[in-house]
């Protein structure tokens, strides 16, 4: 299409970048000659230019709605076109000069529409969304049976927390009459095992015993300090009569 708009003129020669650019050969709409041109691709616009350095474009191809495919029954071996679907629209048929040109221009121009970018934006949030983890399957799943920790030991075997004992000197047996406190653990002395309630019965209740007794002792001692006849506060003296 031929153009004549100052402002997408200025826009094909600013310093806005450039997605690829390159001289291509084009076959004329008249004309079925090829041409050769210089071409300029930025974003979905394919400006080409008569020469490279023109101020400005000969025309534009916008690339909406379109589709890059190879061309047929053409005199030049590495040509492609660029195919608009739909009654009436007009089909331009490029060349290049080798085949790894051919493809690297179509790639991009296959990319430039404002639709694939969608697809692609799409895309990669999708996969975003699986790597956040924040897709939802169709199906629910099952959620993993929570077991009991109590209940993994067999039958008549107690768990293994219970299985295990404190290692504990022997203990003299205590007189109920005699408060004795527990000796000192011997580390030289053979060690046999004890449960912890026969712990608790040999050192708890003789604590339990002290502690009854010095609370009873200081009862005493408080009594007796404050009875009048441990009072050491001074008499008084009675007037003497003549």
């Amino acid at each position: 299409m031929k153009i004549n708009d100052k402002n997408l003129c200025s826009f094909a020669t600013s310093m806005t970048p450039v997605d690829k650019e390159g001289y291509l050969t084009k076959r004329g709409d008249i004309n079925k000659a090829f041409q050769k041109r210089w071409f300029v691709l930025k974003g979905n616009l394919l400006f080409y230019f008569e020469k490279r350095h023109d101020k400005e474009p000969v025309g534009v191809i916008i690339l909406e709605g379109c589709t890059i495919e190879l061309a047929d029954n053409t005199e030049d071996a590495f040509s492609f076109k660029i195919m608009f679907h739909g009654p009436g629209n007009r089909s331009y048929i490029l060349g290049a000069e080798n085949q790894e040109s051919m493809e690297q221009w179509m790639k991009s121009l296959a990319c430039a529409s404002y639709d694939y970018m969608k697809l692609m934006v799409a895309e990669l949030q999708r996969q975003l969304d699986e790597l956040d983890g924040t897709i939802v399957s169709d199906s629910p799943q099952v959620p993993p049976r929570r077991q009991n920790p109590f209940n993994r030991h067999h039958v008549g075997q107690q768990p293994q927390s219970l299985q295990h004992s404190i290692t504990m000197p022997d203990i003299p047996p205590h007189n109920a009459a005699q408060i004795n406190k527990p000796e000192p653990i011997n580390t030289n002395t053979n060690r046999n095992k004890i449960t912890f309630r026969e712990l608790h019965n040999a050192y708890g209740r003789s604590i339990l015993r002290d502690r009854t007794e010095f609370r009873y002792q200081l009862k005493q001692k408080t009594q007796t300090s404050l009875s009048p006849s441990h009072c050491s506060c001074p008499s008084p003296q009675l007037p003497l009569k003549c």
